[in-house]
């Protein structure tokens, strides 16, 4: 299409740091960040310097600007020692691709990759791949751009990054373009509008939409299809009213009009199309509108139109000596002077748009060239990069050689002097650990005839009652009692579900000697599997005993004894709670009495508990708590007993 055909190339080598940045800090403060530099370890300046940095390097004439905001964060790093960050090294990427530095430009870029992947910073990993991409698009690299922009894909689909995978995909897109490969093109530019629709990314909906359907105007011409896109594009462009593209996308689809020699929807479109880039000052797009409209009336045989609607798209192109539309218009305006056979206005416009003509292919010649020498460069810089790195590769081989040597005779005498001291270590670990089990074994020894004294004392209390019936069924639980502490004591720890049956049949004990004084509720968390998890031996009985022995026992009415097993994150908590006269008074009923005792089987269990702690290096403990009412009278007491799972 005339007036646009530089624009495809153009569009691709925008770079698109805007939507890399996120959020900008304003001009004015970029001015208090720079007064506050001496800030300590200050990494929040220095990104907000690098976005500032980001956003400037994106707008015409603010490459000055962005230097600035490089330098200060430069020197914020080097005074206060902080590594450069990743975005920042992207920022002086971005700052040395736009001044023609390619060789710096490849160098940070690398930095802010590795950078970014050895810190898990996925965002700004596909953003220096996309970089990296348009970098060797723009030096002649193909291949390697190609792969840069997949990999960027890729790692935004797998870490779900938003606006990275339509860029990959229109990265793509211009290298295709740039090779002639018009499929290639344009499956890419359908992938970008396919990504674009589900991230609801409207910039890149526009652009996907406009560059395709511009292509499949001229290359694989498809006038239905490609007017369907243009449509499309400006329906969104209306929405988010985006004069840039609400021209374009009209005036091409005025060009696509006009190929079908449909003159009358043709002028339609570029009509509109003026309406929108004359408001916004869009000059070239205006250019080509007002040309294309002075060929239609050309080709229709209105010259007096033609020649009007020509000289307007001259005074548009002149206004940014747009060379491109000046060359083709004055070119159209020879052909028409020629029919009307007035050679010399045709010879004039001839001659001028040669001028233009000439210029542009100089621009492009030299352009040519200078991506040439660009190319070779980079291949340049590449080689000798490879080359600096192998021979390092070697030295580092040598060096690692010599090193390896002399660390592998010292691992050597160092692993047999650790393993000596290993084995005298083992030893004496060994000999802890069978102390700690004999110990355990002998205070489980202490508990059995302290709970099979107080229990005989029970089955005599029946005896001097003469109670055959309640005696007997007293000896025949207490039987099946003592076979099962005599079976648990002889291991370290039992099933949980073991140690409850007995602590059951304690209880039942209880409640017949003292003639249901008390009743008692246990309850299991679902959470805790009795035949999986085990506990030491004899663990929560001498608990329970205290608590109707010195708390139920001495209080007036009925009781109640509650235990809840719960699990924790490494232990079970086991809470005793009960409604009896509380530890304070049960104490100075202690101390009224003659009979001194003091309850051997809770010290016992505490003593235990300290040496499972030290076997098994946990750090489980008891707590009492005494239950009070409102008024600050006693309401039982609550003991919780954290108890180590092994499995």
């Amino acid at each position: 299409m005339k007036g646009f055909k530089l624009i495809l190339v153009l569009l691709g080598l925008i770079p698109w740091t805007s939507s890399l940045t996120g959020t900008f800090m304003p001009s004015s403060s970029v001015v208090i960040i720079r007064l506050s530099y001496n800030t300590p370890k200050d990494t929040a300046t220095i990104n907000n310097l690098t976005r500032a940095g980001l956003k400037y390097i994106s707008q015409k004439g603010m490459i000055e600007k962005a230097k600035a905001c490089i330098d200060t964060a430069v020197i914020i790093c080097n005074k206060e020692n902080i590594e450069m960050p990743a975005l920042l090294n992207l920022l002086r990427a971005e700052y040395s691709f736009s001044t023609g530095d390619f060789s710096n430009a490849s160098d940070n870029a690398i930095k802010a990759m590795e950078q970014a992947k050895s810190a898990g910073e996925e965002n700004i990993l596909a953003r220096t791949m996309l970089f990296l991409g348009r970098y060797y698009l723009r030096t002649g690299f193909f291949k390697e751009g190609l792969d840069y922009y997949n990999n960027s894909i890729a790692l935004a689909k797998k870490y779900r990054l938003k606006g990275i995978v339509p860029r990959g995909y229109e990265g793509q897109a211009n290298i295709y373009y740039a090779i002639n490969d018009p499929k290639g093109y344009q499956q890419s530019m359908q992938n970008v509008i396919n990504t674009a629709i589900a991230e609801n990314d409207t910039l890149s909906l526009e652009r996907g939409y406009y560059l395709l359907g511009r292509s499949l105007t001229e290359r694989n011409r498809n006038f239905r299809f490609a007017d369907s896109l243009l449509r499309r594009c400006f329906e969104v462009s209306l929405i988010k009213k985006d004069g840039y593209y609400l021209a374009s996308s009209l005036a091409v689809m005025g060009w696509n009009f006009y190929l079908e020699k449909m003159y009358d929807s043709s002028l339609v479109y570029f009509n509109k199309s003026l309406k929108y880039s004359l408001h916004d000052m869009l000059y070239s797009t205006a250019a080509n509108s007002y040309g294309n409209i002075g060929t239609i009336y050309r080709d229709l045989g209105n010259l007096d139109k033609s020649i009007f609607y020509y000289i307007k798209a001259i005074d548009q192109a002149k206004k940014i000596n747009d060379w491109y539309d000046l060359s083709w218009v004055y070119k159209d305006m020879s052909d028409m002077y020629l029919r009307i056979k007035d050679t010399s206005k045709a010879f004039n416009s001839f001659v001028l748009h040669k001028n233009f003509s000439d210029s542009l292919l100089i621009n492009k010649n030299t352009q040519g060239l200078t991506d040439a020498r660009l190319r070779y460069e980079t291949d340049s810089h590449n080689k000798e990069v490879e080359l600096l790195s192998f021979r390092i590769k070697n030295q580092r081989l040598m060096i690692y050689g010599f090193s390896g040597i002399i660390v592998l005779t010292l691992a050597i005498g160092l692993l047999l002097f650790r393993g000596s001291k290993l084995k005298a270590k083992r030893r004496i670990s060994e000999m802890n650990r069978k102390i700690s089990e004999i110990t355990q074994a002998n205070l489980r020894q202490q508990m059995n005839p302290h709970f099979i004294f107080n229990t005989l004392n029970s089955i005599q209390y029946y005896m001097y009652q003469h109670d055959k019936l309640a005696t007997n069924n007293y000896l025949t639980k207490f039987s099946s009692l003592m076979r099962k502490v005599l079976e648990n004591s002889q291991h370290t720890s039992i099933t949980l579900h073991d140690e409850l049956d007995a602590l059951n049949l304690y209880l039942e004990l209880e409640c017949i000697r003292f003639k249901d004084k008390f009743d008692y509720k246990i309850n299991i968390d679902e959470e805790i599997d009795t035949l999986l998890f085990k506990v030491p031996t004899m663990l929560i009985q001498p608990f329970v005993e205290n608590s109707i022995c010195h708390g139920l026992m001495s209080g007036e009415g009925k009781g109640f004894i509650k235990i809840d097993l719960k699990l924790e994150q490494d232990y079970i908590s086991c809470t005793i709670e009960d409604n009896g006269i509380g530890r304070e008074a049960a104490q100075k009923r202690k101390a009224k009495s003659e009979n001194n005792h003091n309850s051997l089987g809770t010290q016992i269990v505490t003593s235990r508990l300290d040496l499972v702690n030290a076997l098994y290096g946990t750090s489980l403990k008891t707590i009492y708590t005494d239950l009070k009412n409102n008024n600050g009278e006693s309401e039982g007491t609550r003991v919780e007993i954290h108890i180590p799972i092994i499995t």
